[in-house]
């Protein structure tokens, strides 16, 4: 009876995950088709221009055990010596997010520079909190990462 309100229900046999199951969550999250951080974004990009610039296979480098890619070989140089300065907080997880103690997707569309560093946000509202109180939500977030960054995978 149950696997017929399953069926009915599109929650079929495929879709049935064993109770003691975990999916892996990196430390550096990436795209789930690309496999790629940010989207396939350059996060120096970020800094020093006006709009964040999409990366080219290229000039790709691996961090964390993500593929970061880069829009010309002279940012990739930047972030190679100096990653934990512009690789995005929390591993590019949702800032908001990690600030309220858990770790979520982000959009590399959606983000702020705030003292020098890169939070990607899951939505524009969770953006907007934020920024509402950026200090606050950055001290929290950073106690949080301490904490849960230590579970996720580098692969």
């Amino acid at each position: 009876m149950i696997a017929l309100v399953l069926t009915l229900f599109g929650l079929g046999p495929a879709m049935i995950v064993p109770a003691g199951a975990q999916s892996i969550i990196t430390y550096v999250q990436t795209d789930p088709l690309t496999g790629l951080a940010m989207n396939g974004m350059d996060p120096v990009s970020y800094f020093t221009e006006s709009a964040p610039l999409p990366g080219h296979p290229d000039h790709e480098f691996t961090w964390m055990g993500a593929p970061f890619l880069f829009a010309n070989a002279a940012n990739l140089e930047v972030f190679r010596r100096h990653p934990e300065i512009y690789a995005p907080r929390y591993g590019g997880h949702g800032a908001m997010s990690m600030s309220r103690g858990f770790v979520s997707d982000s959009d590399p569309q959606i983000f702020t520079v705030f003292k020098q560093r890169l939070y990607l946000f899951y939505s524009a509202s969770n953006r907007e909190a934020f920024l509402l109180s950026p200090d606050a939500a950055a001290i929290a977030g950073e106690e949080h990462w301490q904490r849960l960054s230590k579970t996720l995978s580098t692969r």
